[in-house]
């Protein structure tokens, strides 16, 4: 069968951006920026982004460009023989399957909060009553499954139509809406009475503030938000590496998608920051901040029906373009590894991810008593602790190690795959850093994110937690490991 291809550079930067570009952008970073100090812990996040997401996502990329396969077999098509890494393929057929059974309520969430904007719901009402809003919403099992199968119809929808006719057709459109939307409701923000002071905080480094919090705990987030916030790690990327060609290199492409990324997170910020600051609201309100402190913003603004709109459709597109993404990788799995058609391959899986978002849909309701990770935890946090605490990192650290290890793809034919085409080269002199260094840093970031969750929950629980995060890690080191048959390549 043959391989499908994207119909411009412009359409895979777009829709690679678009799988990037999600609810970590919008909902993590500006409550992150709050959180840490604003100015200081965006420069450090920049850093990081050049020195650890770009490498990754380019190894990531050059599997995918290399193999023409999704992550279910461009392993298989790259490992030398008798040697383990196919085994890491079940971090990305696993995590995207698994990031879809949550990701789709919370893009099923946006929706309906973009549908109540619209139809003024929030106009006039006090701060309890959002808040009781949001309560009421999470309980109520019948809208929270329609929202969710609604968005999972119409995910798979776009996928029917394949990459250029459904996926690069509807990911240009959102995307250049979503920007054209971000601008409006940035200047509007930055213009509101108040907002200086937010801006200040946004854009002048305070590095007494930084001290006062802790120097390391703004480095280890700035850290943690620059390697999840591009999706790599679980083939999500990779995909679209195997679709496109050779004419330019896949670093000036990384570097692309990774500074629209990046440009999107900021936006956001200047969104959401100068409104909190303009309404005395504490920027650092967590994850609450877009479903009760936002909708509380704009029930207080002149027009704020219409912003409150626009802001929703923001974070729907965002939502909808990663949802569109991964489903496109799930689809591929079974063509690539059970000779599918595109046809049957959505048709299964629009009702297998409808069926297994249910558990997420429950656990805020009927399955609420449900608390795996401790009290106040529930299903969805379970999940999003296996894909973003595990499989991400992890998936992360086996593509550096495929791409450097001589038993793996090997540091020779990821430069030759990297660097074909025009554009910027990934420099050879990285070969140490990307080796040993960067594998440090992704092992240092897994580990931290174990001992951050179970440090406050007994010496008992942190230990046991902390040895099945080694234990974890050990699979992805046996697999880079040479078989006993295996050769040097």
């Amino acid at each position: 069968m043959k391989r499908e291809k994207f119909g411009s550079r412009l359409g895979f930067i777009l829709v690679s951006a678009g799988c990037a570009i999600g609810i970590g952008n919008v909902w993590k970073f500006p409550y992150m920026c709050g959180e840490f100090g604003g100015a200081a812990f965006i420069l450090i996040y920049l850093v990081f982004l050049l020195i650890m997401g770009i490498p990754v996502m380019i190894c990531e990329f050059a599997v995918g460009r290399g193999s023409r396969l999704s992550v279910a077999a461009g392993f298989e098509k790259l490992e030398p023989p008798n040697t383990r890494w196919h085994m890491t393929k079940w971090i990305g057929v696993i995590g995207c399957y698994l990031l879809m059974m949550f990701y789709t309520t919370v893009g099923g969430w946006m929706m309906y909060y973009c549908f109540r904007s619209v139809r003024g719901e929030f106009q006039g009402l006090s701060s309890d009553m959002v808040a009781a809003g949001f309560s009421d919403m999470l309980g109520n099992v019948p809208v929270m499954a329609f929202w969710t199968i609604l968005i999972c119809i119409a995910g798979f929808g776009v996928c029917y139509f394949g990459i250029q006719k459904g996926i690069e057709r509807v990911s240009k459109f959102m995307m250049s809406a979503l920007l054209v939307i971000m601008v409006v409701l940035a200047v509007h923000s930055v213009f509101l009475e108040g907002a200086g002071a937010g801006i200040r905080f946004y854009l002048v480094p305070d590095f007494a503030q930084m001290k006062e919090i802790g120097i390391g705990n703004v480095i280890f987030g700035a850290m943690s938000q620059a390697f999840f916030t591009l999706s790599i790690g679980i083939g999500a990327m990779l995909i679209f590496g195997s679709y496109i060609g050779k004419e330019r290199s896949l670093t000036g492409e990384a570097i692309s998608i990774t500074a629209l990324d990046t440009l999107v997170a900021l936006m956001a910020g200047f969104i959401i920051i100068p409104s909190c600051f303009a309404f005395g609201i504490e920027p650092g309100a967590g994850p609450s901040l877009i479903f009760i402190t936002i909708p509380n913003i704009f029930a207080q603004m002149p027009g704020g029906r219409i912003w409150g709109a626009l802001f929703f459709l923001f974070l729907t597109f965002a939502a909808f373009t990663t949802i569109v993404a991964v489903f496109e990788n799930i689809i591929s799995f079974a063509i690539d590894l059970r000779g599918w058609t595109r046809k049957k391959s959505v048709l299964v899986n629009v009702v297998l991810i409808s069926v297994l978002s249910m558990p997420c849909v429950l656990g805020f309701n009927v399955l609420a008593g449900f608390e795996p990770l401790g009290a106040g935890t529930n299903i969805m946090d379970l999940e999003d602790f296996i894909v973003s605490n595990n499989l991400l990192p992890l998936g992360s650290l086996g593509y550096v190690l495929f791409c450097t290890r001589k038993n793996g793809w090997g540091w020779e034919n990821f430069l030759h795959e990297a660097n074909a085409g025009e554009g910027f080269r990934f420099p050879r002199g990285l070969k140490g850093y990307v080796s040993y260094v960067l594998p440090l840093i992704i092992i240092v970031i897994y580990l931290k994110g174990y001992y951050d969750m179970f440090a406050g929950r007994g010496t008992g629980v942190l230990a046991g937690w902390m040895a099945a995060a080694v234990l974890f890690l050990g699979f992805v080191l046996f697999c880079a490991t040479k078989a006993v048959s295996g050769q040097e390549k």
